[in-house]
């Protein structure tokens, strides 16, 4: 038989760890109630933003609604007004393209002649008008055969002046022997010798006018050799360089092993300035002519200037798949120098930079 004290102790100890088993009433109360006080606070929550998106609401209305009689609004700016809606938007350009400022009328100024330089008036930067002297060659050799043609001339005009004599006097020659003649006192071989040395007068006095003629000649020549020594200006610029020093020997063409220079200087009309560029073959119906564009110089990054495409040359370079496109600049820039870097953005249609 078991004993009744161990029986006793079992049962206490089942029921000591029945008790540890159960759950606590107050913590299983607290927890079911739990989610209702979750969803109180939710609730809470949702009130507060609808209250914040309400005022956000009002607001906004007040703000979008014309202003009360009496009360006073702050006014835009009317500058500041033009220039946002004169100034393009980033999307409002189709098409960027780089290049570099070029002049259309550029030219190394020579002298028609070969001469030693015997003086330069020019230095670079200098402007100067059309038919302005640059420079000056050395006239003795032309001076000289300017001088020579002369007295051919005077020559040819003392001659031309001999012959009408002589025939002035053939002819009278040739009247007397006719009217003796007729009187029977001269013999028909005396008329016929006088009529002979008229018409032989009359030749050599067509040659001597033709010779006046050829030495005139001559001398225009001469005289636009001796001229040719005056290098001037062939239109109105700006010089960019000087290529010659007195003294140096000149040339239209190259010569002298490397040692005669070929040109006095180089002269830039800077009102034909304009910008070239190279654009994608794949891109260029989105370009056309007239359109309007912003020059932005590479020297000058935060100052855009106006222009306008002013021709689409029709050919493309095959080795860089392009087709270049000259731009004209709005008006003179007198930041802008030949062979400068720019960037070109061609804009959409109706579109124009600020200030064109």
């Amino acid at each position: 038989m078991s004993d009744p004290s161990s029986v006793v102790h079992s049962t206490a100890d089942k029921s000591a760890l029945l008790r540890s088993l159960a759950l606590d009433r107050e913590l299983t109360t607290d927890k079911r109630s739990r989610p209702q006080h979750r969803w109180r606070a939710a609730g809470a929550g949702g009130l507060v933003l609808a209250a914040v998106a309400g005022a956000y609401l009002l607001g906004s209305y007040e703000s979008s609604a014309p202003p009360a009689a009496g009360l006073d609004t702050p006014a835009v700016p009317a500058d500041e007004a033009a220039t946002a809606t004169a100034a393009p938007a980033a999307g409002d350009v189709v098409l960027e393209a780089t290049g570099y400022v070029t002049a259309r009328r550029i030219a190394t100024v020579s002298a028609k002649i070969t001469g030693k330089v015997m003086a330069v008036y020019i230095e670079e930067g200098m402007t100067v008008e059309e038919g302005q002297v640059l420079a000056r060659l050395d006239p003795t050799d032309a001076e000289a055969a300017l001088a020579l043609a002369v007295a051919e001339r005077h020559a040819a005009e003392a001659r031309l002046a001999e012959l009408e004599a002589q025939l002035a006097f053939a002819e009278r020659e040739e009247t007397r022997q006719s009217e003796l003649q007729k009187r029977d006192l001269a013999s028909a071989a005396a008329l016929d010798s006088a009529a002979t040395e008229v018409a032989t007068l009359k030749a050599q006095l067509a040659s001597a006018r033709a010779a006046v003629e050829v030495a005139a000649r001559a001398v225009a020549v001469s005289r636009t050799q001796f001229d040719n020594t005056v290098i001037r200006a062939p239109f109105s610029g700006i010089v960019i360089a000087k290529a010659a020093q007195p003294g140096e020997m000149i040339s239209p063409v190259s010569a002298g092993g490397g040692f005669t220079r070929t040109g006095i200087g180089t002269i830039v009309d800077m009102d034909s300035l304009e910008v070239e560029v190279d654009v994608n073959e794949a891109y260029i119906q989105h370009v056309r002519p007239e359109q309007a564009v912003k020059i932005t110089l590479n020297a000058y990054p935060d100052d855009p200037l106006p222009g306008r495409v002013l021709a689409i040359i029709p050919a493309a370079d095959r080795s860089k798949a392009t087709v270049r496109v000259r731009v004209a600049f709005a008006a003179r820039d007198p930041r802008a120098v030949p062979d400068m870097g720019a960037r070109v953005s061609f804009l959409e249609e109706g579109k124009a930079v600020q200030g064109q």
